[in-house]
């Protein structure tokens, strides 16, 4: 006698995966109306199925409606698929960050030992730092690359970051150039929640980091606000930090990131005392 199967329809499944293969035919998206139509399912039972995979992040809707495969399956296939997934969930943040600094915004992942530029709005300012799509930088001499290996809790990776780093001939006077000093700077950057590059890539360039969590907590990339000390001042730090850790915490929450609510008043709490006691003071020690 057979037992009946306590697994979900096949039906079910098939039209699921005509969903999804459809969606990964369309890099650029489909509204709920065209998946429909492509798929011949009826429009309520798409949105019922979609809802689902979105709020699981498998897939991701945009502010015009538009899905696309979420981040948890560009993850899956890994390399570009996922950076381009990465840059179209990031970008409306991205853009917000920009218009609130006025500075260029970075978005970067850890290849290796460097970080890789994926994503760079440049400031409307003339004075600036240019970085562009596909430049790499070692990651202990940037925000980018701190805030990610700062937010590592497997000791044997970043051991073997660590141990890939070559010091070498200062970058700038600032650099840093030995491992002791990267592991103190690493403690700091855990404990405020964002990293500081003050001139170690580029003379006079003022750079802060944060990461970018995925839903099980792990850093997948990190976003970055730089631009020249003499706008980048000690004073807006605050301002800029805060900004800064407002637009990882959507990213990251738009990733599958859940953050519990005791933590979440536990970092705010962390952020009104730094900033009673001189949030710009702290930030650049």
């Amino acid at each position: 006698m057979r037992t009946k199967s306590k697994s979900a329809p096949v039906g079910v499944i098939t039209k699921v995966l005509t969903i999804l293969e459809l969606l990964d035919r369309a890099p650029h998206g489909l509204q709920l109306r065209d998946l429909a139509e492509k798929t011949g399912l009826n429009k309520s039972t798409v949105h019922r199925f979609a809802t689902h995979l979105e709020a699981e992040a498998y897939l991701f809707r945009d502010q015009s409606g538009t899905y696309t495969l979420g981040p948890k399956l560009s993850q899956m296939g890994g390399g570009s698929s996922f950076q381009a997934t990465l840059c179209n969930i990031c970008r409306p943040t991205v853009e917000r960050l920009w218009k609130a600094t006025e500075e260029t915004i970075n978005l970067a992942v850890l290849d290796g030992s460097d970080v890789l530029y994926i994503d760079v709005l440049e400031t409307a300012h003339t004075f600036r730092l240019v970085s562009t799509v596909g430049m790499r930088r070692p990651f202990h001499c940037t925000s980018l690359g701190k805030a990610i290996v700062a937010s590592i809790d497997d000791e044997q990776m970043k051991e073997k970051l660590f141990a890939n780093i070559q010091f070498g001939e200062a970058r700038t006077p600032k650099s840093i150039t030995s491992l002791s000093r990267l592991k103190r700077d690493l403690l700091n950057i855990r404990e405020r929640g964002f990293a500081l590059d003050e001139g170690e890539a580029v003379t006079g360039i003022r750079c802060l980091g944060a990461a970018i969590l995925g839903a099980d907590g792990k850093p997948v990339a990190a976003l970055s606000i730089s631009g020249p000390m003499v706008r980048v001042t000690k004073d807006r730090l605050p301002l800029f930090a805060t900004e800064l850790r407002k637009a990882v915490r959507e990213i990251s929450a738009r990733l599958g990131r859940h953050v519990p609510k005791t933590v979440e008043a536990a970092q705010k709490r962390t952020a009104e005392s730094t900033k009673r006691r001189g949030g710009a003071r702290l930030a650049v020690k």
